[in-house]
Parts: structure tokens; sequence; C-alpha cells
């Protein structure tokens, strides 16, 4: 259940009657328990009483019921602060936010490079409440000022709380609060307000301008503007977002969620295939339009989840997991139909495809977790650019900055991103037929790989952060129980790409000789498994070299390559070999989508045997000549344990788990 605290103790201009009225936003915005606390020692005790996330708030704040309720259901993390662009007065905490997360909080004046200030309220997730207690406590009788890294390397002078060189003894108790639990380690993300209005007072006469400042703005129409991303893709801004809103709003009308939409969006992008299979310029053109209308409803999805408020950790697992499966389908739909007019590779360029992009996401996963890793993990300053590395890091930061420019958007297309590959798909398509879209997607995301490997790989070498030491690493890996118990092996890395090339080398071997009329000897399968599980001898190593990030893309790449070799040599067919490596790309997005939506692994993950299990089963098939029944009997098999796994982790176990509690009122939907 969700507890609201209105902190009426030292807030400046703070009455009785405002936090009566801050009480009542708060029920407003759809919190049933609310509770007035007059000092920090009663929050503390609320605080040890609550079992569910937590709101607290001061009475100097003046805002739209829609921030509290966008605070309150924030989907970005546990713990959540409302981030104001006010000028900060005095007694106010200054932070230092990157992406996304509050990496630093000090005075105003003595934290360099503020980008915002404390807006006097927060959202405090389940497992940081010990922290936001003994933050309450400690804050009472600790006013004063310092700077504080939210890494908790500054615990003894935290801002505002923590006694530093130039104390502000005019601190509010909501400020110490912050900057004590900031200061204790707890990672919390920034909300910051946009159209919307937020404001922190100091007097009756500020009070009164801030409410005017409310009244002026129409909620509902800021609100349906704020489903729109911030920051999104040019095509998709461009011939999305300007009418995707009207849509948005008439789902909402009716009372469609968000996952009917992505279960609509899912139908759309089927029946493109179709289209796209069965060939002929009506079809074509017809397929073009309803992928286009259907990569608008995966955006409204997601606008509609942020119009209304409905996040759900299932609702993000949902649309990320479709999001992969509706393109591979679109895939399957332009591998069948290049085939069916009469190019003999039609199914192989879908297979290059789906495997290529698949490697992609991989890489752009890792790359955003060591990005936020390195975000709370700054670089102490040494006085150099930090060679190219750094310079890399920091024109990125400046052309990401610059919004709008040429160099924005030529910096966020030609990454090549879902927008501008389905924009590309649809028109490629209904021009000039399917094989020349599959052609295209190839060229331009072959392309775009090499230009965000090579500047993530030197970005990543001056950051120097390692990240699968904070996670499951063998999970991420996906390794099954032979990698587990082999020796440990240093370079996790430099063994997992000798492993996907050396079954690169073996894909290619197989072609020729299958093009050349052969059969590809016995024993070169043998060699190349042997080769791949070189990949498998660093399982058990420690994963914290600075590009280690790239090793689950990496031992995505061999298994898929090795499989698809297996599947060339054994003359499977290649609707098969696709239909194979379709169901290994959603086993490996469940991972990445449980770690983005911070979910626990998939309950029945160990039934998956592990990547080198698998092909090791493939290598036997193959050298017994088995392999389409292999490809199919082990294909069928994950995709039951994944079919299974999802109901088990979305039905099943939640409701276990209701079942459980004991009833104690309302709650809040899981933010995913």
């Amino acid at each position: 259940m969700t507890l609201a605290i209105v902190l009426a103790a030292g807030a400046a201009g703070g009455t009785n009657h405002a936090g009566e009225s801050l009480a009542g936003q708060w029920r407003r915005a759809g919190v049933a328990d609310v509770r007035i606390a007059t000092d920090l020692s009663e929050l503390a005790a609320l605080v040890d009483a609550a079992a569910g996330t937590v709101l607290v708030s001061g009475t100097d704040l003046v805002a739209h019921t829609a921030v509290l309720k966008h605070l309150a259901t924030s989907p970005v993390g546990p713990t959540v602060a409302l981030v104001l662009t006010d000028p900060p007065a005095a007694g106010q905490v200054a932070v230092r936010e990157e992406r996304g997360q509050v990496v630093a909080v000090g005075a105003p004046g003595e934290l360099a490079d503020a980008t915002g200030v404390f807006g006097g309220a927060l959202r405090v997730g389940a497992d940081d409440l010990p922290a936001l207690a003994a933050a309450a406590r400690a804050a009472t009788t600790a006013p004063g000022a310092g700077a504080a890294s939210t890494d908790g390397s500054a615990a003894a002078e935290p801002a505002v709380a923590g006694g530093g060189p130039r104390a502000v003894a005019a601190a509010s108790a909501v400020d110490r609060l912050f900057a004590d639990l900031a200061a204790r380690g707890t990672l919390a993300f920034a909300h910051r307000v946009r159209l919307l209005v937020a404001h922190r007072v100091a007097d009756p006469a500020g009070r009164a301008a801030a409410e005017a400042a409310v009244a002026a703005v129409d909620e509902d129409k800021a609100e349906l503007r704020l489903s729109v991303k911030e920051r999104d893709d040019f095509f998709t801004t461009f011939f999305v977002s300007t009418w995707s809103p009207y849509v948005t709003k008439a789902a909402a009308r009716i009372g469609l969620g968000p996952t009917a939409v992505t279960m609509i969006s899912v139908v759309f992008a089927v029946a493109a295939a179709v289209l796209f299979g069965v060939g002929g310029r009506p079809a074509l053109v017809a397929g073009a339009v309803l992928l286009y209308l259907g990569f608008v409803l995966d955006c409204v999805d997601g606008q509609l989840a942020r119009y209304t408020r409905h996040f759900s950790a299932w609702g993000g697992w949902l649309d990320t997991m479709a999001d992969r499966a509706k393109e591979y389908v679109v895939y399957a739909g332009l591998g069948y139909g290049a085939t069916h007019a009469g190019f003999r590779y039609g199914w192989a360029l879908a297979i290059a495809a789906m495997t290529l992009q698949t490697v992609r996401h991989m890489t752009d996963t890792w790359y955003g977790v060591l990005h936020d890793e390195a975000a709370r993990r700054p670089r102490p300053a040494t006085g150099d650019a930090g060679g190219i590395g750094g310079k890399l890091n920091a024109a990125s930061t400046k052309v990401q900055a610059d919004t709008g420019s040429v160099s924005y958007w030529l910096k966020r297309t030609v990454v090549f991103p879902i927008g501008e590959r389905w924009a590309l798909m649809a028109v490629t398509a209904a021009l000039f037929g399917p094989l020349v879209a599959l052609c295209a997607v190839l060229v331009w995301g072959t392309l775009a790989f090499a230009y965000t490997g090579a500047l993530r790989t030197l970005r990543a070498r001056w950051m120097r952060v390692p990240v699968l030491t904070t996670v499951d690493a063998g999970l991420h890996r996906d390794d099954g129980p032979l990698a587990r118990t082999l020796p440990v092996t240093r370079g996790p890395l430099a063994l997992a790409v000798f492993g996907a090339a050396g079954a690169a080398g073996l894909l290619v071997w197989a072609l020729v000789t299958v093009h050349a009329g052969h059969r590809l000897p016995g024993w070169a399968v043998s060699v190349g498994l042997l080769v791949l599980l070189a990949g498998a001898l660093g399982a058990r190593a420690a994963h914290d070299g600075p590009l280690d990030w790239l090793v689950p893309a990496a031992l995505r790449a061999g298994e898929y390559l090795f499989a698809i070799a297996v599947g060339v040599a054994g003359h499977a067919p290649a609707w098969l070999i696709f239909g194979y490596v379709f169901v290994l790309t959603l086993h490996h997005y469940d991972l990445t989508a449980r770690l983005e939506k911070r979910q626990a692994a998939p309950p029945l993950h160990a039934a998956t045997l592990g990547w080198e299990v698998r092909s090791a089963l493939l290598a036997v098939a193959s050298i017994a000549g088995i392999v389409s029944i292999a490809l199919a009997t082990l294909g069928a098999y994950l995709l039951v344990v994944f079919v299974a796994s999802v109901v088990l982790a979305w039905v099943i176990l939640p409701a276990r788990a209701r079942r459980t509690l004991v009833p104690v009122g309302g709650g809040d939907r899981s933010p995913g």
C-alpha cells in the first residue's frame, strides 16, 4: 500500500492550510493513505510502519495534482525525486543528474555543474525505506550543508544534512531528509516537470503567484502532450507523434488499455507480413500502410500508458517483447515474399537481418547499462580530455544537448532506430519489393552497427566501468551446466569473440560447400563446436574489463551463427532455421527485458539448457544426420519452456503472492 506523508516541519511559508491542501492533492492523485507529520521523528515512525512505497513532500510545494500523480507513478525506478529548474533558494538542495539519475547533491553554490534543485517531494521504494527512516532520524539533529555524491563516498558531509563548511541553517526538513538519504548511497532517479507547473514558495506572495501559474495551465492538455516522449527519433517525431496523441486520447475515451493497443499493433504487423509474403503491388502497398499504422500503434501504447499512468512491469515487458517479435515476423514475411518472387536466398536474408538486429540490440542494452553505471561512478577530474574516448564523450554530450540541430538529428538517425527501420521496410517494400527491403535493412543495419560499435568501444575504454559484475553474469551470458563447471579462464570477451569467429568460419565453409553441391565433412561441425565452446571457458572468470559488456552479444552471435551453419550443412529448410533462431531471440530478449524492467530471472531458465548445451545437441544431431528433426524438436521445446515461463512468472506466481498477502487496502501498480 502506498503512503503519502506531508512534512509540515520547517517549511518556510508553510501553514496548516497548506498541509491540508497538499494532502488533498495526494488523495486526488490516487493515494488513499495520506498523513501529515509535524516533524522528522513522526515521519520516521510512519516510515517504520509502512509496508510499501512512501511519498514525502514539504508544504512549500505548489504544483498541479498531475505532477504529484506523475511522481507517484513514475516508471523510471523505485526511488524518485522531484527536480525543478527554479533558481535554488537558501536552504534548498541543488542536484546534478546524469541519464535521469541524481548523481550528486549539495548546497547552492557548492555543487559544481548543478542541473536543478530538489523540488521538495520524493517517492521512496520499499527497499529504501530503512535508509529513509535512518535519514529522518539523522536529519532531525543535523542541520547544515556540504556536498555529497550519491555513491555514499561523502556520507560524512551530506548536502544540507551533514554540517559542511558553509552550513545552511535555514534548510527545510524535507531538504535535510533528501540530502541525508542521498548521502547514504540511495539511488534516486530524477523526475523533471515539463509543461505542468511546480514551484517551491517562501512566502504568501510567492504562493499566490505559483497558484496563479498553476491555474493558467490546462492540466489535461498538458498531460496529453506529455504522453509523447520528450526526445524521440526523427521519423517518430515528425511522422508519428504529430498526430498519434489524438489516437491516444481516443483510446483512453473508449477504455482501451496499453496492453490492448499493443496486441492490436501485433495484428497489424502480422497482417503486413502476410501481405509482403503474398507479393504483388497492391498487397505490398497495403502491407506498407499496415506496417506504418502498426508502428503508430506501437507508439500509442506507450503514450497511452503515460497519459493514463497505467504502468506495470508486465506491460513494459510485453511491449519490449512484442516490438521484437513483430519486427522479426515482418522479416519472415519479406523473406518468404522474396523467395516466392524467385530469389533463391530470400530466407537467408531474413535470417541475416534477424541475427544482425538481435546482436545489435544486445550491445544496445548493455551499453545503456554501462552508461547508467558510469553516471553513478563519475570519473575524477584529471585535467586532460581523456584521450579520444573522452573527446568523443564530450562531443556526444554536446550534440545531444543541441536538441533539434542537424547534427542532433543525424546522430539519432544514423544508428538506425526502430522508426527508421520500419519506415525503410515499408517504403522499399511498397516501391521495390521484399528483396530490396531486406537488402536495405541489412546494409543500413551493418553500417549502423559498425559506427556505433567503433564509437562505443572507444568511449567504453575511456569510461572503464565494469557492468557484468553488478548482475548475475552467468544468467545474462545464458550459460548452462557445462559452462558453469569448466575451469576459470581469464579473458571472457576474447574467448567469446574467438568462439563467434569460429562459428562464422564454419558457416562460410558450410555455405561454400553446399553451394558447390557437396556435403560438409562430419568432423568439421565437431571442430566448429570445440572452437565455439572456447567462449564457455570464460564463464566463471571476472567480467570486469572495460569491454566485457560485449560478452553477451558475442555469445549470442556465436550461438546463432553455429545453429545456422549446422542447419545449412544439414540441408534443413531455411524457414526452419529462421524459426529456430527466432525462438532463441525470444529467449534472449526475455533476459534483457527483465534486466531493463528490474525483474527476476525467468522461473524456468534452467530448463533452457544454456547456449553451450543447445549447441552441443545440434552438433550431435548433425553428426547423426537428423539436423531438421533436431531444429524442430529443440525449437519447439524452447518455445514451450518460454511460454510456460511467461505464464508462471506473470500469472501464476503473482496470483499466489496475492493470496498469501494479508489485505491492507489499496495498492499501486508496479512501475515498469
